[in-house]
């Protein structure tokens, strides 16, 4: 399955009760393996978690440390792009050339980079050349 198709498939088991925003995303890590991840809502807010993290945690948890490839779908009428905490998540664990591809469950989709996502990230190996 391509990290669209499963994306797209994770999102529909999304916990979203509260704001009826469903997230699914997919990663490929370096050694090719795919993860993905839902956004979980709970009644406090902020004690939520991205789609976007839960795929990262999949992955450090399954011993992988890079990302290659990112892809996100959400119920939203245009692309919506990842948080600041999961834009520095996904500079942390990949290259700033990565792809991201941001998309809606109609199909519309938007192609984007770690860095024009988080322009100046820090973290271990952000900062050479500043």
């Amino acid at each position: 399955m391509s990290l669209k198709e499963i994306a797209r498939e994770v999102r529909q088991n999304a916990y979203a009760p509260y704001s009826g925003f469903k997230v699914g995303a997919a990663i490929r890590a370096g050694s090719g393996a795919v993860f993905a991840g839902v956004n979980v809502e709970n009644v406090a807010y902020p004690e939520g978690t991205c789609a976007e993290a839960g795929a990262i945690a999949a992955m450090i948890a399954a011993g992988e440390t890079r990302i290659d490839e990112v892809y996100v779908v959400a119920d939203s009428p245009t692309p919506v792009p990842p948080c600041g905490g999961c834009r520095q998540k996904l500079a942390e664990f990949s290259r700033g050339e990565v792809p991201v591809t941001l998309a809606t469950i109609s199909g519309a989709e938007h192609r984007t980079t770690v860095s024009d996502l988080l322009p100046g990230a820090f973290g271990p190996g952000h900062m050479e050349g500043l």
